[in-house]
């Protein structure tokens, strides 16, 4: 089974932030940089599946040549490969945009299932994940506590307002980790030593077939955002 998980690295909690001069941005000097913690559910959960179906793991991330630590992380947890879009014209993407771009890699990408957190704790937008699902045109389920792959189909029990509700969708699929759904494991030092030799594919948006001059900050300038 081909198991993509969508990664984002963000400030630790604990970190003090700042405004950073320029006033739209954060002072980034002294802050302690983490895998967002909802993404390492779903690294743990990917990590669950591959040992019980067999396949492999992929890390897709969207940031800067930093994130590149979060993907060894990541790889050093069990994954088996990294992709890091790192572009300028990415650098200020709103959530919906950042799904268009992970929709492109995917589209290049072979995957049964993709797994992603259900918010990023820095911008809290709850966005990219279910977007993602929906530009790819497959089923996404959200808030997952618990998961079973059953021949090409996977069943979720997933946590909504007062209770949990069971869903069941066809393979491929996209899910959203919800805290409960597993305790991630610790990178062991092995892992960390064979993680440095494990591949992190550094691809720009013109790589993944995207017009990078139609881009800009939040929204591409050819299209209103949400469009």
């Amino acid at each position: 089974m081909e198991i993509v998980v969508l990664l984002k690295q963000v400030p630790a909690t604990e970190s003090l932030i700042g405004i950073a001069d320029d006033g739209v941005s954060i002072k980034t000097d002294d802050i302690k940089w983490v895998i967002n913690p909802y993404d390492e559910f779903a690294v743990e959960e990917a990590l669950k599946i591959k040992e019980a179906h067999g396949g492999s793991v992929t890390i897709i991330s969207v940031g800067a040549e930093k994130a590149t630590e979060a993907i060894r992380t990541a790889l050093a947890m069990g994954a088996d490969k990294g992709i890091l879009i790192n572009d300028p014209a990415a650098a200020s993407c709103d959530g919906l945009n950042t799904a268009r771009i992970l929709a492109a890699v995917l589209k290049e990408t072979p995957f049964d299932l993709i797994i992603a957190g259900q918010r990023a704790v820095d911008d809290d937008n709850f966005q990219v994940g279910p977007a993602t699902a929906e530009f790819l045109g497959i089923p996404n389920i959200s808030m997952v506590i618990k998961q079973d792959i059953i021949d090409s189909k996977i069943r979720c029990h997933a946590t909504i307002d007062g209770g949990t509700v069971t869903l069941e969708a066809q393979l491929p699929a996209l899910f959203t980790t919800q805290r409960g759904l597993n305790e991630p494991r610790y990178a062991s030092l092995p892992g960390i030593m064979k993680a440095k030799k494990k591949p992190i594919d550094i691809k720009t948006i013109a790589d993944i077939g995207l017009d990078a001059e139609s881009w800009q900050c939040n929204f591409p300038r050819n299209e209103k955002a949400g469009g």
